[in-house]
């Protein structure tokens, strides 16, 4: 017999070789309808595969998402079995799931493949579906497995297979399909109900541009139609709420070639958008104990040798700028933390100055590969709301919750109401990728963990996402489509204070050293307003919003008046424009909707004898008429209201 431990404590005991599908059936017919794959000891194993000792069990369905990329990972298989049978010969690379689905690199030699033939593919994933074929894990040994694809004369697979230990390699078989793989899968293929095959790309093998480039397809399944209904209607959705599509429209960013790809453009209602988000935050800052600070764009190289920057980063780095100095070598800065750090050193510091938390909205740069490259989420010039809080050992949990406070307040202000904390920790089967000792680290991811908890937060734990230096919590932010962004984070540093040899005077008159944390609730300016451009589809909170009026003359006999009440609007810093064009209301009232304005103000006769304004709100429609001072009180409580 073998004992079970299921998620909410509760222990059965089961025949030796028990499988996940056992255990739900166990439970209910309805679970083991839907059961995907099983977590078994932390590990996610196909649902059909025998647990021979005691084990700590998660059954996983649609539902988890781990559930969802074993699903897409089989659905890789399937696709890999059609374009077998429709292209005999085709060799594969890799077929990993993704975030929202999946894609597979094929090796087609001659044959031209394009997006017009997907559709073929996706008629023949069908059909295998609908087959139902069981997906069968085998452990082979390492000579088997080059002899089977030595005779497909795969290359991509042989390669793959030189990496792996024998006595750890295990082949998949669906249908006519077998694959070298490592799993898991879903019980068969009869679970894939809705599939379809998104975009063709090319990719080059293991990443390596010199190496061969491939076919890579790209697709998503789901085990009902309806689903996939959704997620397309989600998609034409996110095509209008795209950053890139509405950052060109409302006039805040642009790229420029010959300024280089990568390098955005602040355009004048962008650079104003930009400005009210930093102000908002150095407000913030400052009145929760934060000194500004200011430092170059540039550093000599041997201060990021010191921080260990330079060997992480540095074949992510610009070309270093070497001066007529022989030997002197400068960096565009890849982080900010390092200048911090010199900042600290520029005089003795005491217990009693700790903590000591110095801000900077500092442009950081990294060379990015192109293809890369993405609007603003992805750039090589990005600037940090970036801090660094230098404490004593029993400040840290303290601090790292007032940033948590702090991180939360910023997204109630910006409307994000869903999100998750994420524990990033060290993967401890490579601890090489990071530096300093295990003590500190272990010290470091406890206290992250205590202060989440304190706040009362949800969390998930990743292992192996850890910065090299530290853990860290990143905020998953879920947007209006549901979608999930990686934005504010804090991370915990006892290493980079001994690289620096930072120290201050303790109460018992000895040098001690201090501990970092490194924080950044927008993350980078540029990534935040992009995921908030498509969060809030352009509509930006009043507050933020670059032009919060347009003044409408409903001819040019009332230009006057029209600048009148934009004069008294601008001196209580209420932003926006006139509209003199010849058009009629009707079309400037359309033109200001499409640009997203919230308040339009229409003034004509009536209200210039008056002295009135009468204003309409963006997607609503009327709001009254009134004075303008009326109108003043009235703005000043609808923005108010959108700070929260």
């Amino acid at each position: 017999m073998v004992k079970i431990t299921l998620p909410d404590g509760t222990q059965k005991e089961y025949d030796k070789g028990v499988t996940g599908f056992d255990i739900a059936m166990s439970i209910s017919e309805g679970l083991a309808r839907n059961v995907l794959a099983a977590k078994v000891n932390g590990e996610v194993w196909d649902a059909m595969r025998a647990i021979s000792e005691d084990s700590t069990v998660q059954l996983l369905t649609w539902n988890d998402v781990e559930g969802k990329s074993t699903f897409w990972h089989s659905s890789a298989h399937l696709m890999a079995e059609a374009i077998e049978a429709l292209y005999p010969g085709t060799k594969f690379g890799i077929g990993p799931a993704i975030e929202n689905g999946f894609y597979y690199d094929i090796d087609l030699g001659d044959v031209e493949f394009g997006e017009d033939d997907l559709e073929n593919v996706e008629k023949k994933m069908t059909e295998l579906a609908r087959s139902k074929n069981t997906y069968v894990r085998t452990e082979v040994s390492k000579s088997d497995a080059i002899n089977y694809f030595t005779e497909r004369n795969d290359e991509y697979k042989l390669e793959l297979i030189e990496g792996l230990d024998d006595g750890t390699i295990t082949f998949y078989q669906q249908g006519n399909f077998t694959d070298l793989c490592r799993g898991p899968h879903i019980p068969s293929t009869g679970f894939i109900k809705a599939i379809k095959l998104m975009s063709v790309a090319g990719a080059y093998w293991r990443g390596d541009e010199k190496r061969k480039q491939l076919t890579r397809i790209y697709g998503i399944t789901f085990p009902k139609q309806k689903e996939l209904k959704e997620y397309l209607l989600l998609l034409e959705e996110a095509k209008k709420r795209d950053h890139r599509k509405l950052g060109k429209e409302l006039e805040l960013f642009a790229f420029s070639e010959k300024v280089g790809i990568g390098l955005p453009l602040w355009l004048p209602k962008g650079a104003m958008l930009r400005e009210r988000l930093e102000q908002f935050l150095r407000k913030a800052q400052i009145k929760a104990g934060y000194s500004p600070v200011i430092t170059p764009h540039i550093g000599n190289k041997n201060l990021y040798i010191t921080s260990g920057h330079y060997d992480k980063y540095g074949e992510d780095s610009f070309q270093s700028i070497h001066t007529p100095n022989e030997g002197e070598e400068f960096l565009l800065k890849p982080m900010n933390c390092p200048h911090h750090c010199e900042i600290y050193k520029t005089k003795p510091r005491s217990y009693k100055d700790l903590p000591l938390r110095l801000a900077e909205f500092g442009t950081v740069y990294r060379y990015e590969q192109s293809g890369e490259l993405h609007g603003l989420t992805r750039v090589r010039g990005f600037t940090q709301d970036d801090a660094h809080i230098f404490c004593r050992p029993d400040q840290v949990k303290e601090e790292f919750i007032k940033v948590i406070d702090l991180v939360l307040h910023v997204f109630k202000a910006l409307g994000f109401e869903d999100y998750t904390a994420q524990v990033s920790l060290r993967d401890p089967e490579n601890k090489t990728k990071y530096i300093g000792e295990d003590e500190l680290w272990d010290k470091a991811e406890r206290q992250i963990q205590e202060a989440a908890d304190e706040r009362g937060l949800t969390t998930i734990t990743e292992l192996g996402e850890a910065a090299f230096y530290g853990p860290k919590l990143d905020f998953m932010v879920k947007d209006a489509l549901g979608r999930s962004w990686q934005l504010g984070t804090i991370q915990v540093d006892y290493n980079l204070p001994n690289r620096f040899e930072l120290e201050y005077v303790g109460s018992d008159n000895q040098k001690h050293r201090p501990v970092m944390i490194h924080r950044a609730p927008f993350g980078s300016m540029e990534r935040f307003v992009a995921v908030l451009i498509e969060h809030c589809a352009g509509n930006f909170p009043l507050w933020l919003s670059p032009d919060q009026v347009a003044v409408l003359p409903i001819s040019e006999k009332y230009a006057s008046y029209a600048q009148e009440v934009y004069d008294k609007l601008a001196e209580k810093e209420i932003t926006g424009f006139i509209d003199h064009r010849d058009e009629k209301i009707g079309r400037k009232i359309r033109d200001a909707e499409v640009k997203k304005v919230p308040y339009m103000i229409i003034v004509g006769e009536k209200e210039r004898d008056e002295q009135k304004v009468s204003v309409r709100k963006h997607g609503e429609g009327d709001v009254g008429s009134m004075g303008v001072d009326e109108y003043v009180n009235y703005f000043t409580v609808e923005i108010n209201k959108s700070l929260g």
